[in-house]
């Protein structure tokens, strides 16, 4: 078991890596980008990583409280999924309903690995190699797919 103190600084210490990791890395468009806190550009869409002692996720969440916009947004993803698994190369898990680790409503649409271990710096080969391609497929997706979102705006 670990410290709230030793869980603060693994899990600091870990996205300091995979950001740094990330760093070199240009966006789909060739620019730089703050992979870490990606920036969708629509306000309650968010594209998530997540990770603890049991498993990791990479997302992206719709966040909007009003159920019937974010109904709207998860319908739009909808349309664009075949872009999403022709970008990513893989199918994801969709959730029109769902709730946060606060208890909020979101939809989410994402992709899991389990068991692993943020934790243990044993498991963050695998938490990169999970995280990194995903997220840079998501990038390249968002890149085309974000302009279907225009009339959401």
């Amino acid at each position: 078991m670990y410290s709230k103190t030793e869980v603060t600084q693994l899990r600091q210490a870990f996205w300091t890596t995979f950001g740094q990791y990330m760093q070199p890395v240009p966006s789909a468009d060739g620019g730089p980008i703050n992979w870490i806190n990606y920036k969708t550009g629509l306000k309650h869409v968010y594209f998530r990583l997540h990770a603890d002692n049991r498993h990791a996720t990479i997302g992206i969440d719709i966040t909007h409280p009003d159920a019937g916009l974010r109904e709207l947004f998860f319908e739009q993803f909808r349309e664009v999924r075949a872009m999403l698994e022709e970008a990513t190369g893989e199918t994801w898990t969709w959730e029109a309903e769902s709730l946060d680790a606060n208890g909020q409503p979101l939809s989410r649409i994402y992709q899991e690995l389990r068991p692993v271990n943020l934790f243990s710096r044993d498991d963050w080969p695998r938490l990169i190699s999970f995280f990194k391609p995903r997220l840079m497929a998501l990038d390249e997706f968002w890149s085309t797919g974000q302009y279907a979102f225009d009339e959401l705006r």
